[in-house]
């Protein structure tokens, strides 16, 4: 049996949550279990539990983004979550950004296939993107790195009272009080942990919210970003 056929059949509550774009879900579903696995962008164990686990686990995070916003994710990886993201919510425009080539020429194809024409795929580092993209008002992240760490990297992709929304798992509370003097530096004015998905997911998915004041990433990327701004300038 191969790993496509593995893929166990959608769930009702996948029907109920993807809406008219269910049949793209589906799609993405069986490309993950085929392709993703075949070029080592998930595990074969996690075939079976692709709906719960990741394509469900990562559309609910839809419940806690506001309408119309721009979003990046960071270290998109194979898609998650901003692809399920992107099938939920039409109305945002959503950038997937990822280092590795061959990770960004599968999400490529994954657009094109669906038709996500509100979605954009950038190769690169979100360290080295401060002035290459404009400031977005959500950045998302799933299973990318320590919240410390993960902040300092998607923070300063920010607009000023912008918010970073990452899937964490039952040490969010932990992470958060673990990176407290951290984000403090990064211009983070508030942090909460909320729970989403009831009735969809179970266990519900955990949500870190990251909330940036006027200057996201604090004074140590106050410069930085002048210089972005004014190198921008030039260009035009």
């Amino acid at each position: 049996m191969s790993e496509a056929e593995e893929l166990p059949p959608a769930p009702q509550e996948a029907q109920t949550v993807f809406g008219e774009f269910f049949p793209e879900a589906v799609r993405y579903a069986e490309l993950l279990a085929d392709a993703g696995v075949k070029r080592g962008l998930i595990g074969p164990r996690e075939v079976p539990r692709l709906w719960e686990r990741h394509l469900l686990n990562c559309a609910v995070l839809s419940e806690v983004v506001p309408e119309g916003v721009t979003v990046c994710d960071v270290g998109s990886g194979a898609g998650l979550p901003g692809i399920p993201l992107a099938l939920v919510r039409p109305d945002l425009k959503i950038t997937l950004l990822e280092p590795l080539l061959r990770r960004t020429n599968f999400l490529q194809e994954i657009v094109e296939l669906l038709g996500l024409d509100h979605v954009t795929v950038v190769r690169g580092r979100a360290e080295e993107m401060l002035g290459k993209l404009p400031p977005v008002h959500v950045v998302t992240a799933r299973a990318v790195a320590p919240l410390d760490r993960l902040a300092g990297w998607g923070v300063p992709l920010l607009r000023p009272y912008g918010e970073m929304l990452a899937l964490k798992g039952d040490t969010a509370e932990e992470e958060i009080q673990g990176a407290r003097a951290a984000l403090s530096k990064l211009g983070v004015v508030r942090t909460s942990v909320l729970q989403v998905g009831e009735g969809i997911v179970d266990p519900m998915s955990t949500v870190v919210r990251v909330e940036v004041g006027e200057s996201p990433g604090g004074v140590r990327f106050a410069a930085k970003r002048a210089k972005a701004a004014r190198t921008s300038r030039r260009r035009r």
